[in-house]
């Protein structure tokens, strides 16, 4: 099921001297139950165009639809509590927060009453592969690999199925990429995610169900593999 549909986007961004066009007339579609790579060199544009996937920043021309809403015209703020979540190579979790209160603090924030926070921090914790004492451990007693599993739970916690990654497996060691990526592919093809990982890492890419890749700005190919 088509649940993002991106119609002739570009962004465009003022530095000290030019005007910079960051991302020029993309257009392409993202279906549930697939995970998708995005790829390009340093400063071809996928940052910034998962970053207009999330609504943290609005295209200068063409529209991004969710479930054929403009994201321009619909709150962005509940659609990242509530629909489309992002996962960053850096964890940010709250250190001074075990990993369950991490993972509750965003249905906190939505009014879900603390019993039932806890209870599907849990559930979600588990689904990722963390139970017993891991879930009370604060992130500097965690491996890397752990702790993205923690930041992966809160997002699945929020409840929406848009999850958006950038370099998730940045920061860790191979085996934990590994593991990551099979976790991301399984939140696809099992509970039906829409995933999209911006990466520059080749195993990512190749574990995908759709290559894309962008240059300058452009989307120049996507490859269902």
């Amino acid at each position: 099921m088509e649940r993002i549909k991106v119609e002739n986007i570009s962004y465009f961004y003022q530095n000290k001297y030019q005007t910079i066009e960051a991302v020029k007339k993309v257009s392409c579609t993202f279906e549930s139950g697939k995970m998708y790579a995005v790829t390009g060199e340093s400063g071809s544009g996928k940052s910034t165009f998962l970053s207009l996937l999330a609504g943290l920043d609005q295209p200068g021309e063409g529209r991004i639809l969710v479930d054929g809403e403009n994201l321009a015209e619909i709150d962005r703020d509940a659609y990242r509590r509530k629909q489309a979540s992002v996962v960053y190579q850096a964890f940010h979790l709250f250190p001074l927060l075990t990993a369950w209160e991490n993972v509750m603090y965003p249905m906190e924030l939505q009014g879900i009453p603390r019993k039932a926070a806890k209870d599907k921090a849990v559930e979600c914790l588990e689904e990722v592969g963390l139970s017993g004492k891991k879930l009370m451990q604060y992130p500097k007693m965690m491996s890397g690999g752990e702790q993205q599993r923690v930041a992966i739970a809160r997002a699945m916690a929020a409840g929406g199925k848009i999850l958006l990654a950038d370099e998730p497996t940045g920061n860790l060691d191979s085996e934990n990429e590994e593991n990551i990526v099979e976790l991301l592919l399984k939140l696809a093809h099992e509970k039906d995610y829409v995933v999209i990982i911006v990466t520059h890492n080749p195993y990512i890419a190749a574990g995908a169900d759709v290559k894309m890749r962008m240059k300058d700005g452009k989307m120049i190919s996507i490859e269902e593999q």
